[in-house]
């Protein structure tokens, strides 16, 4: 069953540009030519967003595509489909990959027996907290919030994966 999603590519050196085009293009099937605008979190660094269309786990594949370069910033998602969770793969530098189940809204949602496990394991409030934040992605979510909204009304391309 067919499902869709985006790819955030947060931050690029301009000289890896063509080599996140090939990775995508290597995963969809099809070529891909992004529209790279400037990254105002970073003046180094520059950004592009691309819509994509494709089977079931095609946002993992994307992510791990784009995981060989350890400078990236970039989020991909993957809507649900019948049978198949939504999926949200969030990765910074020296921090590395996050990955989560989302609903069709979009919010993470956390398997049950990780929340037990916490429950079970935290000793107190504050760790309890900690545990929370981190099952949520929220330092991921803290160093990449500057660099999507350079994303504001920029440029989508819309991909679609090949067989």
């Amino acid at each position: 069953m067919p499902t869709r999603g985006v790819v955030y590519v947060h931050s690029s050196p301009p000289a890896v540009c063509p080599h996140v085009e090939w990775a995508i293009a290597r995963v969809l099937g099809t070529p891909v030519r992004l529209e790279w605008t400037q990254q105002p979190a970073d003046p180094t660094t520059v950004r592009a967003e691309c819509s994509w269309s494709g089977r079931a786990g095609t946002g993992s594949e994307l992510a791990a595509a784009l995981r060989q370069w350890a400078m990236l910033r970039f989020e991909v998602t993957e809507e649900p489909s019948p049978g198949v969770d939504g999926e949200r793969v969030m990765y910074a530098p020296g921090r590395g990959i996050f990955r989560a189940s989302v609903s069709a809204n979009g919010d993470i949602v956390v398997p049950e027996d990780r929340l037990r496990s916490l429950l079970a394991t935290a000793a107190g409030p504050e760790a309890l907290a900690h545990g929370l934040e981190r099952l949520l992605g929220a330092s991921w979510d803290t160093e990449l919030e500057p660099y999507r909204h350079a994303g504001d009304g920029a440029p989508v391309t819309w991909l679609t994966q090949v067989g």
